[in-house]
């Protein structure tokens, strides 16, 4: 699967191209200002781009108005056309936000209910609707909003003639657009039912087509594997990545990683390829939330080095900041050009390395050594080993363990490594060492 060997950057296109928060009705070919940012993205390395949703909606996206129309704010559908066909030109893979667990009050069959009431088609497209109740927006009926949010009306994925639109209209995005995945929102709230069907109806278009969802908590194995979901949200090690950091105790991510991806015959995930992230669109970017600047590079070198598909949020791979406790819409900014720095330069090496090794794509994890402020861990194929060691300590660290080699290359700086008389890690770096057999 392509997407296992893949650098993924997510851009949330209403925030990225400063479209205006409630749908105006007015046409502004604003998407095409992603054209503008290939060059910046083939730099960094990345080959697959996430879109987060840019159907026609009400407001922010997620309340979708119609699933087969790019919203009027970002331009038409010939736009977006020709920004899929650049991006695939350039080596670039398209994945969309497939919203279905919900839609926006300006969907057109819930507008239909509100005007014809039990006399309209689309009553049971809708999880629950209650004509002898009334809602916040005084409708006369109540319906079900997802997590108690009126503006987003919970779809009946049950209903045979919703699955059918819904995957029809996915089938339009693919034979029009040729994208090549979907990020399913809430995907720990959808019907299981739905995720096979959706599962088989995309493979059926397309061989590779890749499947990740949303999920917060729990066991991420019941939507993902085989008929079902190809990868999640690893939301378990984002807290952790951060978390370990700011207390300077890496013993907190590496337990993660163990428990999902470990040696051991209870590892919860091992084999299998979740997202990571350092920060998304609905959280606090990483460079807000750790305490220590000096770490900004290391929480990008544990979120490529661990197993996983790494993802970069727009403007974090420069340091851009923003706190989700001033609302969605500092998270989601309109930057009128890409920045370059270190930082950027740094990630565009860890895009490298992973993009070329067999053992960071599909190598399993063992921790080698780990203390508060250091940690070491093997990624290993059949065909390859990588050690990957993190020093978040202000000074230097001289690491004595049996790296199974006298020799080794770093993959990031491309020098060799001699593991004799100890490793040397300077205050605030990584190394990624790839071992000679």
């Amino acid at each position: 699967m392509w997407a296992y060997e893949s650098v993924f950057y997510q851009i949330y296109p209403l925030g990225f191209c400063g479209a205006p928060f409630e749908n105006d009705g007015v046409l502004e070919h604003r998407i095409l200002k992603v054209l503008d940012w290939i060059p910046h993205m083939k730099k960094l390395g990345i080959n697959a781009i996430y879109f987060s949703p840019l159907f026609e909606s009400d407001t922010h996206g997620y309340n979708t108005r119609d699933y087969r129309k790019v919203d009027v704010r970002l331009g038409t559908n010939e736009d977006f056309k020709k920004v899929c066909n650049t991006l695939h030109e350039n080596g670039i893979r398209v994945v969309l936000d497939g919203v279905f667990n919900h839609v926006g009050r300006g969907f057109g069959p819930f507008l239909d209910v509100l005007e014809k009431r039990e006399g309209s088609s689309y009553v049971n497209w809708f999880h629950r609707i209650d004509f002898g109740g009334n809602s916040n927006y005084n409708d006369g009926l109540w319906y079900e909003g997802w997590e108690g949010n009126y503006d987003l009306v919970k779809l009946n994925l049950r209903n045979e003639d919703v699955v059918r639109y819904l995957l029809e209209s996915v089938g339009f995005w693919v034979e029009e657009f040729g994208i090549d995945g979907l990020r399913l929102d809430v995907a720990y709230c959808l019907d299981e039912n739905f995720v096979r069907r959706l599962r088989s109806y995309t493979q059926g278009l397309k061989e590779d087509f890749f499947l990740v969802g949303e999920m917060l908590h729990g066991d991420y194995n019941r939507l993902m594997g085989d008929g079902m979901l190809h990868s999640v949200t690893n939301y378990e090690c984002y807290k952790g990545l951060y978390s370990s950091l700011n207390s300077r105790n890496l013993f907190e991510i590496v337990h993660s990683l163990n428990r999902q991806f470990g040696p051991e015959n209870w590892t919860l995930y091992k084999g299998k390829h979740l997202l990571s992230f350092a920060d998304n669109h609905d959280v606090t970017r990483a460079a807000s939330i750790l305490s220590n600047e000096r770490h900004l590079p290391l929480i990008y070198a544990l979120a490529f080095g661990m197993p996983g598909i790494p993802c970069v949020y727009y403007g974090s791979e420069w340091g851009a900041k923003g706190e989700k406790s001033q609302g969605d819409p500092a998270l989601r900014p309109c930057f009128e050009a890409p920045q370059w720095n270190d930082l950027s330069s740094w990630i565009s090496l860890l895009a490298r390395a992973k993009r070329e090794s067999e053992a960071l794509n599909y190598g399993g994890f063992r921790s080698v050594l780990l203390t508060n402020s250091q940690c070491i861990f093997e990624r290993k194929t059949e065909n390859e080993r990588v050690l990957v060691a993190v020093n978040a300590d202000g000074e230097d660290y001289t690491a004595h363990f049996d790296a199974g080699c006298g020799q080794a290359v770093d993959l990031i700086t491309g020098k060799p490594h001699d593991f004799g008389g100890g490793s040397v890690l300077p205050p605030y770096s990584a190394a990624f060492w790839k071992m000679e057999r």
